[in-house]
């Protein structure tokens, strides 16, 4: 049952009580309920080239059980892990609810993995099934353990099976039981160092992600909702799947470069009422001619990912009629720190917690700080929305946990500061983490791939301040004797990164430079690069 939007934070807060089912599979208790109640259209979508599909909530119910009945046929069973990457077509919304309706636990992947990326996601979670397209099929061909090979196009080989044969199977299917603690779902997010992290979210933390979806969206049966986040990112799943179906709200789906005209026109020509999309894209659409568009069935637009800057929150008003709300989370937590209708914006917070949920920020010797002091951005545990762990990673998990007066915080890796009336305010990482136009990067991801070009000894790669995408990556290289600076050496390691690395992770800008700074043990200074890139910015700008 949907969640009513809220009228009194304060309330709301001092009476927060959500009952979490002992039992959940949001397969059979959203999917299948909401055709069984009120079967009414689920899913608008559109490409680039004008093709469009329309399901309603008892379309998904059939797809997604004649895929559940194809798989099990296969041999997926409960607990399997399973690659989802596909771009934005429904099939990416009815293979997640097809593997959940079985118990698998499905792992969206952006589509710009490599093969390199990939490998590593099955061999670290142990994936024996893939979903993707005919195009992306050759990227599993040293994947041995992935014997459950499924194509939503015609199959490439007899190593693949093509999605089009689920139309052959029933369209009932008996779905698994799952416990409110067992695993659901896995998402891969990347490391300030090492490689990517497992973070593993179970059956609660699904059921609970409707918090944000009726409380910051307030997201009703009548809303089209249009969220334009990569069907790798844990925003998609919230914003594109549990929560507008949890609310039984339909979606939009639009699969097409981002282009800012188009993108006004589509909001024009399907009604959006609800929009989510990234600072990057905002930045854009604000100095277009919006007038030129009929936005009148836009009541409210939301963003997270990245920072909106304040003056981007009032353009977007102004130029679209509607408020603009930024919301924060985080892979590991989902949507935890909102702005809401019912509270006053107040111009760069990220806004105040969701009910249920409790924020301190703590010295870096875990103190509490009192009001308008900045410090680690630490949320207290239990936690409804908080992940099960990293994927066979306990210590990891439990590194990132403190506790304080017998009661256990999880650091968010963020700074931020809280104003008296409960406001918080981000200052920024505690560690190198890259915020890119919505993606986060890791830089060890990309210093791994440069240092395996001759031309590299080492390098460093920093988040660089940019108008559009928020930050960039930049990258400082020392080269090996033999070579020399150019113009042309930097296309040629951009490319080298391309070709390594998933393309987006590519540095965009690179600094030549005779040595990096280090500490006394040796191990580079990230943050001293990153602090100068952004003092350079604010030069500039003085």
């Amino acid at each position: 049952m949907s969640l009513q939007p809220m009228q009194n934070y304060a309330e709301t807060v001092r009476s927060f009580a959500l009952a979490v089912p002992e039992t959940f599979n949001f397969g059979h208790d959203v999917v299948d309920a909401q055709a069984a109640r009120n079967d009414k259209p689920a899913l608008i979508w559109c490409n680039a080239l004008g093709q469009e599909r329309r399901f309603n909530f008892s379309d998904i119910r059939r797809l997604t059980n004649q895929l559940a009945n194809l798989l099990t046929k296969k041999g997926l069973k409960k607990g399997d892990r399973v690659i989802v990457m596909l771009p934005r077509i429904p099939e990416w919304q009815i293979a997640l609810v097809a593997c959940m309706k079985i118990g698998a636990i499905p792992i969206p992947c952006i589509e710009m993995l490599t093969a390199k990326d990939i490998d590593f996601r099955v061999q670290h979670s142990g994936a024996i099934a893939a979903i993707t397209t005919a195009g992306n099929t050759h990227k599993f061909a040293t994947c041995a353990s992935v014997t459950l090979r499924l194509s939503v196009d015609d199959a490439t080989d007899d190593t693949w099976t093509s999605m089009h044969l689920s139309a052959q199977e029933s369209p009932d299917f008996d779905c698994a039981v799952l416990t409110a603690e067992e695993p659901a779902l896995l998402f891969y997010t990347s490391g300030s160092s090492g490689q990517p992290k497992g973070v593993l979210h179970s059956t609660r933390g699904i059921y609970s992600w409707r918090l944000s979806a009726a409380w910051w969206q307030t997201l009703v049966e009548d809303d089209i909702k249009w969220c334009t986040a990569d069907t790798g990112w844990a925003k998609a799943g919230t914003g594109i799947l549990f929560g507008p179906w949890s609310q039984g709200s339909c979606v939009f789906f639009y699969d097409g470069k981002f282009e800012p005209r188009e993108r006004l026109r589509l909001l024009a020509q399907y009604r959006i009422t609800v929009f989510c999309a990234a600072a990057t894209e905002l930045r854009q659409l604000v100095n277009e001619r919006v007038d030129d568009y009929d936005l009148s069935a836009l009541r409210l637009s939301v963003s997270a990912g990245e920072t909106v800057n304040p003056e981007i929150v009032h353009q977007w008003k102004a130029c679209a009629g509607s408020p603009l709300l930024d919301g924060y989370g985080q892979t590991e937590t989902l949507m935890t720190v909102l702005n809401y209708p019912c509270l006053p914006v107040k111009a760069g917070s990220m806004g105040q917690p969701i009910p249920g949920t409790h924020f301190e920020i703590l010295s870096e010797e875990n103190a509490l700080l009192e009001p308008n002091q900045v410090g680690q951005l630490a949320m207290r545990l239990p936690n409804l929305q908080f992940m099960l762990g990293y994927w066979n990673d306990p210590i990891r998990t439990r590194q990132s946990i403190r506790t304080i007066d017998g009661v256990d915080y999880w650091l968010t890796g963020d700074l931020a500061s809280r104003d008296p009336e409960g406001y918080l305010f981000y200052a920024g990482r505690n560690d190198d983490m890259i915020s890119s136009a919505g993606y986060r990067i890791g830089p060890t991801e990309v210093e791994n791939a440069l240092i395996e070009h001759p031309a590299v000894i080492e390098s460093a790669v920093v988040a660089s301040p940019d108008p559009t995408r928020g930050e960039i990556v930049k990258a400082f290289v020392v080269l090996h004797p033999s070579f020399l600076p150019s113009e042309e050496l930097v296309k040629t390691l951009q490319q080298h990164v391309q070709h390594h690395t998933a393309p987006y992770k590519y540095p965009r800008q690179i600094e030549f430079v005779a040595s990096l700074p280090k500490n006394p043990s040796g191990k580079i200074m990230r943050r001293v690069l990153r602090d100068q890139e952004f003092n350079q910015s604010i030069g500039s700008q003085l």
